[in-house]
């Protein structure tokens, strides 16, 4: 029998989901069965498929109720408004990132199973609680693209790559170094990558700042958050 560490006090429906989180999380879609997420939420399986349709319907509400706890913080996006150079600017970027995403190694490993198990479902799902968030932070980093001190010109892309660092480089370093490392050395690298050796450029950048770009912007974002 799996035994799980959930609440033991929550009505049937809020430990059925609890459970399943926990469960899915561990074992995958395919690794537990809905008589397992049962026995160990202390409910009959039936009690399961009187909330939800089908198993894939179970555990689309588990990826959806994890994803509900991500939410950027007001904060950090104004740190990287106030950022002086699309270096610092980057660290602030991954410093958000790290607190958005990291606060729920479950909701992570979700996520990846999620990615392999649920195909065409995954996709809209992701967006849909994922999108806003990420349109967002490219608009806050879109001002070092303007201003010629990136080297990529799509602001969007370089958010998803660096969630994509964010979530991932612990297992690979641990996988092909025998540990992981600190962050900081991961995102300095990324920051080689991306940015221009300004030292080399001819003379200043004649456009605006960063600051002047976003300042108009700033007051908009913060009240949607």
């Amino acid at each position: 029998m799996i035994e799980t560490s959930g609440p033991r006090k929550l009505g049937a429906s809020a430990r059925i989901l609890a459970t399943g989180s926990e469960l899915f999380a561990k074992f995958g879609y395919n690794g537990v069965s809905t008589r397992e997420i049962a026995a160990a939420a202390q409910v009959n399986e039936v009690t399961i498929y009187r909330h939800y349709a089908c198993k894939h319907d179970f555990y689309v509400a588990v990826l959806e109720s994890e994803l509900q706890t991500v939410h950027l913080r007001g904060d950090l996006l104004m740190n990287i408004a106030e950022a002086t150079d699309g270096r610092t600017a980057i660290a602030r970027a991954c410093e958000l990132l790290e607190k958005t995403f990291m606060h729920s190694p479950k909701m992570l490993r979700l996520v990846h199973y999620g990615a392999l198990e649920l195909k065409e479902d995954f996709g809209p799902l992701l967006r849909r609680h994922l999108g806003e968030l990420i349109e967002v932070i490219a608009r806050y980093l879109e001002p070092w693209v303007q201003t010629g001190e990136w080297r990529r010109t799509n602001a969007k892309t370089a958010i998803l790559t660096l969630i994509s660092i964010v979530i991932s480089q612990d297992s690979l370093q641990s996988v092909f170094f025998g540990k992981a490392f600190c962050p900081e050395s991961t995102y300095a690298a990324f920051s080689n990558l991306v940015l221009f050796d300004r030292a080399a450029k001819e003379g200043p950048i004649a456009s605006p700042g960063p600051a002047e770009i976003i300042s108009d912007r700033i007051a908009e974002e913060s009240a949607k958050l």
